[in-house]
């Protein structure tokens, strides 16, 4: 059985696999009415594809897409990670050194194999790197479907995997908006700050703009960081604000623990380099939420 569910009113139709042609076709919500396209090839993946976005840094981005793609591939799940920060930080904070990555499988400069790098068991990674600016210029020479280069590199190697993460840089480009065509759901890490809480209101009007295109993406998860109790009252002032707007996306808040930071310097995760500690705690039940799995690492 396949499920293909109508982006405009979210209804899930259940179609024997039999049924369903093997060549890309229209398909008509019995529900609304609404007719869209239905891509065989990746509509059907039942891939799970998550943006970890924000057009701010120093949110605990890249920490948080490290942490969650490593906690889904400890409970047993295939994950691809992929970097698209010319940074190449998710390298850093997995401590490996890939000789090639994103910017290689979009350019077609090597095979999807070569450029695909274990990083641990169950775990694999498309690195960033100053390759990618090669990639944003590509990009910007396109007259046409420029925003899907990126879905159609990955498109060749997703359906290998559960989970794809997809770490972003900060700020907003044509990488960026690649990103928001690729994926079907958006992870957003906010530091209980004030300047984090308007960088987010700034970043919800582009994905609006992207949405009028591309319907299905939606904003998933909202996910606090350095929630600080030494500072109580403006933290949790911030927090209370979060869950007045978003009570239905709003995750357990990332605790602040040193332990995080340190990890990368030694090219750990946190269940590597302090499993008990309250950032390991945190980030399971983060990967419990989205995995949808309560009863994960019991």
């Amino acid at each position: 059985m396949i499920i293909i569910e109508c982006p405009k009113c979210k209804h899930k139709h259940k179609i024997p696999e039999d049924k369903v042609p093997s060549t890309p076709k229209i398909a008509r919500c019995k529900i609304c009415g609404y007719k869209f396209p239905v891509n065989l090839n990746k509509d059907l993946s039942k891939t799970k594809r998550i943006g970890v976005c924000i057009s701010k840094g120093g949110v605990g981005k890249t920490t948080t897409a490290v942490n969650l793609a490593a906690g889904l591939a400890l409970g047993g799940y295939r994950v691809l990670l992929v970097d698209t920060d010319t940074q190449g930080q998710c390298s850093f904070l997995l401590g490996v050194k890939p000789a090639a990555g994103l910017a290689e499988l979009v350019l077609e400069e090597l095979s999807p194999e070569e450029t695909l790098f274990r990083a641990r068991e169950n775990l694999y990674l498309l690195a960033g790197g100053r390759g990618l600016a090669g990639v944003k210029r590509l990009i910007d020479r396109e007259y046409f479907g420029g925003e899907r280069t990126l879905s159609d590199a990955l498109s060749k190697i997703e359906r290998d995997f559960d989970f794809v993460v997809v770490d972003t840089s900060p700020g907003w480009d044509a990488l960026s908006v690649n990103v928001m065509f690729y994926v079907t759901e958006i992870l957003i890490p906010v530091s209980l700050e004030i300047m984090t809480i308007q960088a987010l209101a700034n970043f919800l009007k582009s994905i609006i703009s992207i949405q009028k295109y591309r319907t299905e993406l939606e904003i998933k998860y909202v996910v606090p960081t350095f929630l600080d109790m030494r500072v109580k009252k403006k933290t949790m002032s911030m927090l209370d604000k979060l869950k007045s707007l978003y009570p239905d996306k709003l995750c357990d808040p990332i605790r602040y623990n040193n332990l995080l930071s340190q990890a990368p310097v030694y090219g750990k995760t946190i269940f590597e380099y302090a499993p008990g500690s309250k950032g390991a705690q945190d980030y399971r039940k983060l990967v419990k939420r989205i995995a949808k799995n309560p009863d994960l690492f019991n």
